[in-house]
């Protein structure tokens, strides 16, 4: 079936409270996408962000972000009230996430709900916590050590806590029960939020596509409670770290620093990390985005000392191995995967062995710096086609800022004119191809410029902090974007060809499916 979606990560949903939660903003918003036809919601990771503020670089793979929990719904349960929640700063650009103020504001007002939250703990918090332990009490112990050394990072904490001694860790449980609680709280109240905000998406008829990245950050619980699942030596410092060579568009590479996984121990357990981790991320998401997807074909690796990325090396990745042992022991996932940039023939072969949809982005079809096979008359029914991700400019944007040639090889294939937005041209040409899945981001449908950009791609700061302003989800935006869903047969419902591709599936709805 021919579907389409939006690409809208949580934190950018309007607020009062400074950046987007789960609350009834979030529900308006899967409304507005039941009105405009749409069938997917794809977000970012909802994991909580560290350093940077990337949901990429995360303190955890499993837990889920604090500034995500509604406060007004705690005020509803009785843990905040209203007057507390207007009696912190919250930025005063409406557009804009103030991450510094957040991380102040936030905690010191949850601090407030946890005291009351102990005076009455709800029935089913000690489940929860029973439930998700396998994660969660190796993340909670991780943040309370993280705020008591005063938020440095692990491999700077007491060598008895660093290397995880099983005296300094029963000690640390004892000396920091309370904060220990505090964290484990959050995430009951995050998951049970989530919970109930996916099962209204799912009743309108809409899945969430969610982001899962290849690495974990290395100021992480993942990497603090299982180092030997990591590349690091006898310190637990990285050995090797992951990024990207050099290439047009940056002399010196890009330097990722995540530490990169020891494939070989990985494989002698079966995997067990990446069943754990796609589980969960299975039962969060209704179909999981695999970033990065080429990492397991072979991978960049830079020494860990080295300040750019010029002096790595590839090396081989585990291959369809990984993805047999996952279906064999989770079954047939929904998974697209993010296969852009270089991709080899052996990545090519990894794509199209695993069945998987992959990804096309139009505006990487007028490039001129490189050639590339995104122009939309060269696609096949089986891949994902956006206008732009979460690191591109957005379309308006992109036609201020692109080389002239690009831009106007843009306008003279895809008959791009000023009188219909250009957005809205570069839009259709996503609809109109084969493509079973279009999605676009909110940016683009509200034809807004670079200062909507999400993430400029290897710089720090200014990054993740885009807002939409209430009601800028119309009803007349709806009815277009609904029109153009009718148009293109993009409605739910509405079959194309079910053809088998060339591993014997067919195909639809974006996912693989068996024949």
């Amino acid at each position: 079936m021919r579907s389409s979606g939006v690409l809208m990560h949580i934190s950018s949903l309007p607020s009062p409270y400074g950046i987007g939660t789960m609350g009834d903003e979030a529900r308006r918003f899967a409304d507005f996408l039941e009105k405009a036809g749409q069938k997917y919601w794809q977000i970012l990771p909802i994991c909580p962000t560290s350093y940077g503020d990337s949901p990429y670089q995360s303190f955890s793979s499993f837990a889920g972000n604090p500034y995500f929990i509604d406060l007004e719904y705690l005020c509803r349960d009785g843990l905040l009230t209203k007057e507390e929640c207007e009696s912190f700063p919250w930025g005063k650009d409406e557009e804009c996430v103030d991450y510094g103020l957040m991380y102040r504001s936030r905690y010191a007002l949850l601090k407030k709900a946890y005291e009351r939250f102990l005076a009455k703990e709800p029935e089913d918090f000690a489940r929860f916590c029973e439930d998700e332990a396998e994660w969660l009490a190796d993340y909670a112990l991780f943040m309370a050590l993280k705020d008591a050394n005063g938020g440095v990072a692990w491999s700077e904490w007491d060598k008895e806590l660093k290397m995880r001694e099983d005296d300094a860790l029963a000690g640390a449980r004892r000396t920091y029960a309370k904060e220990i609680r505090f964290y484990q709280m959050l995430q009951y109240l995050f998951f049970k939020q989530w919970r109930e905000l996916k099962a209204y998406v799912n009743r309108k008829g809409i899945e969430i596509i969610g982001d899962v990245p290849i690495y974990v950050a290395g100021d992480s619980a993942d990497v603090w409670a299982q180092p030997g699942q990591f590349y690091l030596d006898e310190n637990l410092d990285p050995i090797d770290v992951a990024g990207c060579p050099p290439d047009a568009f940056s002399d010196d590479g890009q330097l990722w620093g995540n530490p990169l996984f020891r494939w070989d121990v990985m494989k002698k357990e079966d995997y067990s990390w990446w069943m754990r981790r796609i589980k969960a991320m299975a039962q969060l998401y209704d179909i999981v985005r695999i970033d990065h997807f080429r990492g397991f074909d072979s991978y960049y690796a830079i020494p860990g000392k080295d300040t750019t990325a010029k002096n790595g090396e590839w090396r081989e990745g585990p291959g369809m191995d990984l993805f047999r042992t996952l279906e064999k022991k989770l079954g047939k996932l929904p998974i697209i995967v993010e296969d852009l940039g270089f991709l080899t023939p052996s990545v090519l072969e990894l794509v199209r062995e695993s069945g998987f949809p992959g990804m096309k982005v139009i505006q990487f079809a007028f490039d001129s710096r490189e050639g590339s096979n995104y122009l939309p008359h060269t696609y096949t029914e089986h891949c994902v086609v956006y206008t732009g991700t979460h690191d591109n400019d957005t379309i308006a944007g992109w036609m201020k800022t692109a080389p002239k040639e690009s831009v106007r090889f843009a306008k003279e294939y895809l008959n791009l004119t000023r009188k219909e937005g250009y957005h809205w041209g570069m839009m259709r040409g996503a609809w109109s191809s084969v493509a079973e899945l279009a999605v676009v981001p909110m940016q683009d449908l509200l034809g807004i410029g670079s200062r909507a950009r999400m993430n400029t791609p290897s710089t720090l700061g200014g990054n993740w902090q885009w807002r939409m302003l209430p009601g800028q989800t119309t009803e007349k935006l709806a009815k277009k974007l609904y029109r153009y869903m009718e148009m293109y047969g993009r409605l739910e419902g509405e079959e194309v060809s079910e053809t088998p591709d060339k591993t014997g599936k067919n195909v639809q709805d974006g996912v693989t499916k068996e024949s």
